[in-house]
């Protein structure tokens, strides 16, 4: 059997389909006799109204595309829970796309989330190139930020002080008395947490008018628990004096500790550990990790609430907001003083 449409409704209740869309939505809009024949129609027919019909007045559809690099990370699933909170709070719908990095499939994905007429599009942790921004011209649609910024275009974000972050976890090592840390980075291409991250760590270190040689001390890789266990052993090689390292995320520094373990150091013992971002395995892990902690669910829900804000309003208080973050101290680093 053939699903009812708002058109059959419009149709049968000889009414216009803006008509049964304001019976649906904004009821005091419409007279009580037209109101009571609409709905008779409804049910007669079985009407189920869909986020389409529902939003032709108000020209919304009820639901928010969110583009991530990489659902599989665990950071991720904390910032989208967040998103999956506020959304739920305010009847929202979220279309989650996985990219994986691959700019052909941010396009489909934009392509897709255009077709579905969606509301608004959540741009989550990937830097705003040129090309990224034009396409967001094109689909003529609010996008907001989770995760990242963009200094460049005027676009409305969501995240925290990565360089300071950073700048702070390398100062508490220096605090428990190490004086050879090494660090491994994200990709130095990555202006969103890789470039400041590494800038944070270089400034608590030159702070301190030490002669170090960032070429020796550093190591780069991409977030992840392989990346961090692959640069460890690299760093290792040519750094073999250090007596700590501070990794650019947790999953990182767990790749850290597995490949210290390999080589029969303990942590903290013979090496002390500081993550970055302070995701579940931080406190998994043994021995358990001190991190920095972002606030994921907030980011997450702050995201969606700035663009509600946008879509309401057609702008927002403040463009960039950047959240506290702070350092949780664990068991994975080990005092010198």
């Amino acid at each position: 059997m053939k699903r009812a449409t708002i058109r059959d409704v419009a149709e049968k209740a000889g009414v216009s389909i803006s008509t049964v869309s304001r019976v649906l939505n904004n009821p005091e809009a419409v007279t009580e006799e037209k109101g009571k024949k609409v709905l008779e129609v409804i049910e007669e027919l079985g009407y189920s109204p869909n986020a389409l019909a529902r939003g032709l007045i108000h020209k919304r559809t009820k639901t928010l595309g969110v583009l991530v690099p990489d659902v599989s990370n665990i950071y991720a699933a904390g910032v989208l829970r967040g998103m999956e909170d506020a959304a739920r709070e305010r009847g929202l719908n979220l279309i989650i796309c996985n990219t994986d990095l691959k700019r052909e499939r941010m396009t489909e994905y934009l392509h897709i989330l255009s077709e579905k007429q969606v509301d608004g599009i959540i741009y989550t942790s990937e830097p705003v190139f040129p090309d990224v921004y034009e396409a967001f011209q094109r689909l003529k649609l609010p996008v907001v930020l989770a995760s990242t910024h963009s200094l460049e275009y005027p676009l409305p974000s969501v995240k925290i002080h990565d360089e300071q972050a950073a700048y702070e976890a390398t100062q508490y090592l220096i605090k428990q008395g190490h004086t050879e840390i090494g660090m491994i980075s994200g990709p130095l291409s990555d202006p969103i947490a890789g470039l400041p991250r590494l800038q944070g760590y270089m400034r608590a270190i030159l702070e301190q008018n030490w002669h170090y040689h960032f070429e020796q001390t550093v190591e780069y890789g991409h977030y992840r628990y392989e990346d961090g266990f692959e640069a460890m052993e690299r760093l290792h090689r040519k750094y073999p004096q250090l007596t700590a390292v501070f990794c650019a995320s947790d999953e990182m520094a767990l790749g850290v500790i597995s490949y210290l373990a390999q080589q029969g150091m303990s942590v903290p013992h013979d090496v002390s550990v500081v993550g970055f971002d302070n995701t579940r395995i931080a406190h998994i892990c043994l021995p358990k990790l001190t991190t920095v902690s972002q606030p994921l669910h907030d980011i997450g829900y702050c995201t969606v609430q700035k663009m509600e804000e946008l879509l309401e309003h057609g702008e927002v208080k403040e463009l960039r907001t950047y959240l506290p973050h702070q350092l949780v101290i664990r068991d994975s680093v080990r005092s010198l003083v």
